[in-house]
């Protein structure tokens, strides 16, 4: 009897584990996702096999893939997040061009993540990428069909600690659809619906915390499991994360992102906004110590993680280091795939020099896919940053990979800028903060005696490395220098990168 209990019990924990929304169903050996922002399907679909797969990306998140409002002819990044109607047909491709990415990037092992806008309809425009047409000044928007009376009442939000002012007003003056009126509820679940049965693991739900909890309950309660003819086990819940800004201040804000954790994960803006201050010399690196949980974030099972993402980039008064701050931002990005806390996303940019900036288009106001050079890179010429394509990037990606499920031990500190770390007796990272001031000391990698290839100026090629290198002594101990002055900022070296 005690033996049935204890299987039944078994059976039940592994059920309540895959329904949970906090799982982002990555393939074994892969732990990091990347945004490719305003890629078309067609390109995402080629990186998927091209690139993300062969460096051991697990996902990536796509810009919202539902027909849109068209501003202008200049084509700005936010004409994806006012909605015209749930049709499948946008400036990254239509509904053909996102299934074969789906079906392309799960049969690598790469998971496709959708942001998703269902909080508002578009507030300008009258016609849509798919060429329908609204009426926002009357809420009407037919393609869907949404009138009047599934909108919110007309309001401006004027009281930031008002929860009621924040859920039931319009934001920017986009007309606020009233989640919990029972078409909506429908629309809004056939709309997901539609994109588990074309094979996505889950979704980034832009500005969650504009809509009350218990109607987002309602309508997840609506969902299908994720289809198990792309790879998916039995019985899981697409993964969901929330667009959950300052909920962290109840006495500021009128609630708490954690009003969202059964719903899934939130995104964690105070690691952003944290980890760009210490890494811009704000504060002190050795403080990164307790980084995450010990900082009072949220707890790492419900924390989306990043170091910039599509919005804050291109706010300078936030101080958010991005693309534009070159060693500070590998840095910064470096430490983010070393430490075991939270889901991480990378993000992958196009150049902007204003905040309104689109990505690259052609004379008809067509997407223009990135063009690499030699090197793999994404060429300046093309618009396109690619962050994600950076070589200390994505080797520490593979460097998260290959430490995953590991303690932080041999935790180092001068009592200033420079700290290091190993992750178990898998990796080892040093970072020289410091102004000026070189790094030079003897410490404890936790890794076995051998040569290692330093992966922040090289790869490993056969027995060789085209980069530095670090030995390790029988006794897990190595001499590390590390010149304030070098382009990476860090040398990391895991057991995989040994010659």
């Amino acid at each position: 009897m005690k033996q049935i209990t204890l299987f039944v019990l078994i059976i039940l924990t592994f059920s309540l584990t895959r329904s949970d929304y906090t799982d982002p169903h990555w393939r074994a050996g892969r732990s990091a996702m990347v945004h490719l922002m305003d890629w078309k399907f067609s390109d995402v679909a080629t990186e998927c096999e091209t690139f993300l797969a062969p460096n051991g990306y697990a996902g990536v998140q796509v810009s919202p893939v539902n027909e849109h409002n068209i501003f202008d002819d200049q084509r700005s990044w936010m004409e994806r997040y006012g909605p015209v109607s749930y049709n499948l047909t946008t400036r990254s491709g239509n509904v053909a061009g996102f299934a074969d990415m789906v079906r392309r990037c799960n049969a690598v092992g790469i998971r496709i993540y959708v942001d998703v806008v269902f909080n508002h309809m578009t507030g300008s425009g009258v016609l849509g990428s798919g060429g329908n047409t609204a009426d926002p000044v009357n809420r009407n928007y037919p393609a869907v069909p949404y009138t009047n009376e599934h909108f919110n009442p007309k309001c401006d939000i004027t009281d930031w600690t008002n929860v009621n002012h924040i859920r039931n007003c319009e934001l920017f003056g986009l007309p606020d659809l009233n989640q919990g009126h029972e078409h909506v509820r429908t629309q809004v679940a056939a709309f997901l619906n539609h994109l588990i049965d074309l094979g996505v693991a889950g979704f980034r739900v832009d500005i969650m915390k504009h809509m009350w909890p218990h109607d987002v309950t309602a309508i997840w309660s609506r969902l299908k499991t994720l289809n198990t003819n792309h790879g998916f086990a039995a019985n899981s819940k697409p993964f969901v994360v929330g667009e959950v800004s300052d909920g962290y201040d109840l006495a500021r804000h009128g609630f708490l992102a954690s009003e969202y954790f059964h719903l899934g994960t939130v995104t964690e803006f105070r690691y952003s906004e944290e980890i760009s201050r210490v890494f811009s010399g704000r504060d002190l690196l050795k403080w990164l110590q307790s980084f995450g949980e010990g900082w009072s974030f949220w707890p790492s099972k419900y924390a989306l993680t990043f170091v910039d993402n599509h919005d804050n980039q291109r706010e300078p008064a936030k101080q958010i280091l991005n693309y534009k701050d070159g060693r500070l931002y590998k840095m910064a990005t470096a430490f983010h795939m070393a430490w075991p806390y939270g889901v991480p996303r990378i993000m992958s940019s196009f150049y902007f020099t204003t905040y309104e900036q689109g990505p690259p288009i052609d004379a008809a106001g067509n997407i223009v896919g990135p063009s690499f050079d030699a090197s793999g890179q994404c060429t300046v010429a093309s618009g396109w940053v690619c962050e994600h394509r950076w070589q200390q990037i994505k080797e520490m990606v593979k460097f998260r990979n290959v430490v995953a499920g590991t303690a932080v031990l041999n935790w180092w500190d001068n009592d200033s800028n420079q700290i290091a770390f190993s992750r178990g007796n898998r990796g080892f990272i040093a970072f020289n903060g410091q102004f000026n001031v070189n790094l030079s000391a003897i410490l404890q990698t936790g890794l076995p005696a051998g040569t290692y290839c330093d992966i922040a100026t090289g790869l490993k090629s056969g027995s060789s490395c085209t980069g530095g290198t670090v030995t390790v002594g029988s006794d897990g101990r190595a001499a590390i220098f590390l010149s304030a002055h070098v382009p990476e900022g860090f040398i990391a070296i895991h057991v995989d990168s040994r010659l």
